[in-house]
């Protein structure tokens, strides 16, 4: 007999080979009709799979969404894989997971008149319509354990090379799990719903068809990766649908375009060409950034782009960051014969892909002492990662960018302090930035990682007291989450995930605690006792990087920004070539008063000029014809609106000024 405690402490005696779903029948026929899975002991099973020893249970149904959602996600794919191989015989399967709001699978497509022939989005509402006569089958799911050899053998018996090829690599005494829902079966660790008729059959829409290479090597074979996005219910679903909608017209990149901020070619692969409008942007953003930074004491220094990689190596990141890194070999010219190298084997440098190393070398410049701490670092530092193409997107992900960095060496009794001061710095900053909605994440211990777990045990709490000692507010402390295994190999950190204006989450800010580089790159401090101390070293940042946050910035406000932001603040234009004159003396004022200001004097119709300067975001229209000229007025027209205010000039002025001041300034 066994011993099964539940979650309100209670404990079921029950015979070995008992089921999770016999425990829910036990309970009630609620709870039988409504669960879904198990959890044991903290790991989520099927509801059908025996239970062997003692154990805590939990029963999950969909009001267990976090838990429902994965589930129904990873049937919904194996459910479209198998409508795939049924419409389209030849195709082999390969891997289909669950992800953030849905799934996809990759195919290799089948083989027709000796050509493949790859899956386009045409195909998807047959797929779907499939996938629904699957569904309305109630197939169960069940699991098997088979040996290595069995699988094998059967993927190669069904012309499945590319899961023939997997399983021969899979290592011995390992328990290897397929799952079968009628005749179709696939390998997988699962676990899964009882059935396919759990899920919803409205719930799930196919989106898009990409190319994807066969364990993400561009050397191997190309499939067609199908996506699509599934939810618990129709309503779940039309939400996500009308935010992906949103989303598209919020587009940085379409947006970018319209408002003429920036363009990204191929010349120059992953990074951006900033165009003036943007760059005022940048510039607006990266002044605000540096008043804030020099208000809270921070020094800002500037450190070299190229670097010898035995300080990368010495530092620890040659070994677990090397291949995205750019490397160059530092050769000597020789000038006796242009364009040619002086021979022989040459040195290794590094553009940089973070600024900690060179802000660790300006520290031990000098001796410190344990008055001069704490030492607050702070850089705009370009730095320069080889992601791959595919990885790229727009200007949120980019080989070259800029963070916000910075750097604290602390001594160990001022770090929870330090830590709690930046907290509440960057909630100021979100604040002034129109993010009121954020959450607080600790990234704990990943398993490859350097130090001791004496120091990882002391770096997580100090971090976890820290967001408790600040004046965040109560129900971002109350929603503070952990996250096994996604700290940096150095140092644990805290993670901050903004949330936009239509629900999506970013993560921007982050802050790390770290006693690893200090020790290896031999960072040190004069104690009070005269002893040499080693300083604990914070990594921060709180926009993360220039790039991704305008971009991040771009969609939140969907290029409407506040005015202080704006790179156009306002654009006279004229009803009227009669009042071009005017129209100028007005925009003259304005500009000595501080703003941003374009005229439009063209010969075309005013509301011809409204809807363009609409598209453009442009967030004041001051128009003036011979009437105003006359009276020295305007007709403020706010961007979204059609109503007209009538102001003087001079009331117009002190308005737009007062308007226009970034945050900190008022």
């Amino acid at each position: 007999m066994l011993s099964i405690t539940l979650p309100d402490g209670s404990v079921r005696e029950v015979a070995s080979g008992t089921t999770p779903a016999d425990i829910a029948a036990a309970i009630g026929p609620g709870l039988a009709k409504a669960a879904i899975a198990a959890r044991v002991d903290g790991e989520l099973r099927d509801l059908t799979r025996p239970l062997t020893q003692d154990a805590a249970l939990a029963l999950v149904t969909q009001k267990d969404e976090a838990d429902a959602l994965e589930l129904a996600r990873h049937d919904f794919a194996h459910v479209m894989a198998e409508a795939v191989q049924h419409l389209f015989p030849g195709t082999q399967i390969t891997f289909g997971p669950a992800t953030d709001d849905g799934f996809y699978y990759d195919f290799a497509p089948p083989v027709i008149d000796g050509k493949p022939r790859p899956f386009t989005d045409e195909d998807l509402p047959a797929i779907e319509a499939e996938m629904r006569r699957i569904i309305a089958r109630n197939e169960p799911f069940t699991r098997e354990i088979w040996s290595r050899e069995q699988l094998i053998e059967t993927w190669q018996k069904q012309g499945e090379t590319f899961k023939a090829e997997w399983a021969a690599e899979l290592p011995d005494g390992e328990e290897l799990t397929i799952y079968r829902q009628g005749a179709w079966l696939d390998m997988c660790r699962g676990p899964h719903m009882p059935t396919t008729g759990r899920l919803d059959p409205n719930a799930f829409k196919l989106t898009r068809v990409s190319g994807a290479y066969w364990r993400g090597d561009q050397k191997n074979a190309m499939l067609s990766r199908i996506y699509g996005t599934g939810w618990l219910s129709k309503k779940q679903l039309d939400a996500h649908l009308t935010m992906l909608e949103e989303a598209a017209k919020r587009d940085h990149r379409k947006i970018g375009a319209e408002m003429d901020l920036f363009h990204l070619q191929s010349e120059a692969q992953g990074s951006v060409f900033w165009h003036p409008k943007g760059y005022i942007l940048w510039r607006q953003m990266e002044a605000y950034m540096r008043r804030r930074l020099d208000a809270a004491d921070y020094a800002e220094v500037k450190t070299p782009q190229l670097m010898d990689a035995r300080q990368w190596e010495q530092s620890g990141h040659w070994g677990k960051y090397r291949e995205n890194m750019f490397v160059v070999p530092d050769e000597i010219p020789n000038t006796e014969d242009e364009g040619a190298v002086v021979s022989g084997d040459a040195d290794m440098m590094a553009l940089k892909p973070m600024n900690c190393p060179a802000h660790v070398l300006i520290f031990k410049q000098g001796i410190k002492s344990y008055r001069d701490l704490p030492i607050r670092m702070a850089e705009f530092g370009c730095c320069h990662r080889n992601e791959p193409h595919g990885a790229l997107h727009g200007i949120m992900r980019v080989r070259q960018f800029t963070q916000d960095d910075a750097h604290i060496f602390v001594r160990e009794d001022q770090l929870v302090e330090e830590v709690r001061k930046f907290c509440e710095l960057l909630h100021s900053v979100y604040q002034d930035l129109g993010f009121t909605d954020y959450a607080v994440k600790l990234a704990l211990r990943p398993d490859a990682r350097f130090g001791s777990d004496e120091m990882w045990d002391r770096s997580e709490q100090e971090l976890r007291d820290a967001v408790q000692a600040s004046d965040l507010p109560e129900p971002i402390k109350a929603g503070f989450e952990e996250l096994p295994g996604e700290g940096a190999f150095y140092a644990p950190k805290l993670e901050f995930h903004l949330t936009d204006a239509i629900g999506r989450t970013w993560q921007v800010g982050t802050i790390q605690s770290d006693r690893v580089l200090p020790d290896r790159l031999d960072a040190s401090y004069v104690g009070e006792d005269g002893n040499r101390h080693r300083p604990v070293m914070l990594h921060r940042a709180i926009l993360g990087t220039f790039e991704r946050f305008i971009g991040i910035l771009i969609e939140h406000h969907a290029g409407r920004f506040p005015l202080w932001l704006s790179p156009v603040q306002a654009v006279v234009a004229t009803i009227v070539s009669d009042a071009d004159d005017y129209a100028r003396e007005v925009a003259e004022t304005l500009r000595r008063a501080g703003l941003r200001v374009e005229t439009d004097l063209r010969n075309e119709k005013i509301n011809y000029k409204v809807r363009e300067h609409s598209v453009a975001k442009v967030p004041n229209l001051l128009v003036v014809g011979k009437r105003e000229a006359e009276e020295g007025k305007v007709a403020l027209r706010r961007l979204g609106s059609q109503a007209q205010t009538f102001l003087t000039l001079d009331e117009a002025v002190a308005m737009l000024t007062q308007e226009a001041l970034a945050p900190d300034l008022r």
